[in-house]
């Protein structure tokens, strides 16, 4: 089945981040890298974040081979600035979870 932004061609904001963090081993995935297992609220706190918006989706995880992160995220309404918001919003708790 497509979504309704497949069969228009419309391309919805998106937003990828790269947040430095001291220790890129604090963040561990789950369910294929969807997901954050630790450290706990972590996911919850996202959810939380993502759900201020009717379609958005998100997610982070550690970079495989730097002291970083990369969150992702896509399909925020039709607004780039409730891209923008949701990424500022979730790049600065991913940062005070990390420090």
């Amino acid at each position: 089945q497509w979504s309704s932004t497949q069969s228009t061609g419309t391309d919805l904001p998106y937003r990828q981040l790269k947040i430095n963090i001291r220790d890129r081993d604090i963040i561990q995935t789950t369910d294929a890298e969807r997901k954050i297992s630790s450290p706990a609220g972590m996911q919850e706190k996202i959810d939380a974040l993502v759900s201020e918006f009717s379609s958005a989706r998100c997610f982070v995880r550690p970079s495989g081979y730097r002291e970083l992160c990369a969150m992702c995220m896509a399909e925020v309404v039709r607004l780039e600035r409730d891209a923008d918001t949701l990424a500022m919003s979730v790049g600065s708790m991913v940062f005070d979870f990390t420090e």
